[in-house]
């Protein structure tokens, strides 16, 4: 049995709900964002474990997976990607973060996308220029723009805010709505390091901000704050 078909065979032995309970939360219907997206309902703690047996597989055949219309089959191929690169030599680094850079258009999902961006694209860009995550902001692909935001969750944990507010900045008219949710996030999670510097962002944006965008980014205020910014 080669290796494909010996983690398919452990995929589908692990199922444990059905596609439609697996797919709940993903907008699947005709012209959603993730109309061609298909779920065969493997649990993200069972996909981990099978990643961890398979962590050592060659990069083609996590190209096999990640190019996969199933969404799990590809969650899997990026929790293998995420282990190599955090356990490889820098050169190694190099070479996955560009892999992974080529395949973005099936990285293409908001789940995926809060998997690996930070831990992939936030961890290689830490030290080094930060001009891509400009560039994918203006992407014409939502999901190249929410990689772009979602990235810089790296640096918020390591104290590093200045990139978060100035593409937050850049996605504030942004349309679509999960780049409402995760630019809100990302303010959320950079207002947890300093509210302070997040009160002056809002306090200069918030009248240009979508309301889900203000509701994820105030989510930690108390009560008379929360009115305060949702009345402006």
């Amino acid at each position: 049995m080669n290796v494909i078909q010996e983690i398919r065979n452990s995929l589908h032995n692990n199922i444990t709900r059905t596609s439609t309970a697996a797919s709940f939360g993903f907008k699947t219907e005709t012209g959603e964002y993730a109309e061609y997206d298909q779920f065969i309902g493997i649990s993200v703690p069972n996909l981990r474990k099978i990643a961890t047996i398979f962590s050592e597989i060659s990069i083609s055949d996590i190209q096999f997976f990640l190019s996969s219309k199933i969404n799990e089959e590809r969650t899997f191929a990026l929790l293998v990607l995420i282990k190599q690169f955090q356990k490889s030599v820098e050169h190694i680094k190099d070479e996955l973060y560009h892999f992974y850079m080529r395949n973005l258009q099936h990285i293409n999902n908001w789940n995926l996308i809060d998997l690996s961006a930070p831990l992939i694209v936030g961890h290689y860009l830490y030290d080094k220029n930060r001009t891509i995550l400009f560039t994918l902001a203006q992407s014409h692909y939502w999901w190249e723009r929410r990689i772009a935001i979602v990235a810089t969750l790296y640096f918020i944990r390591k104290n590093d805010l200045k990139c978060t507010f100035q593409i937050a900045e850049l996605l504030l008219n942004d349309e679509h709505k999960l780049l409402h949710k995760g630019v809100g996030w990302m303010l959320r999670e950079a207002g947890k390091k300093e509210k302070d510097a997040l009160i002056k962002f809002l306090n200069i944006h918030t009248i240009h901000m979508p309301r889900t965008m203000l509701r994820y980014a105030i989510e930690k205020f108390d009560s008379t704050e929360k009115a305060f910014y949702m009345r402006k």
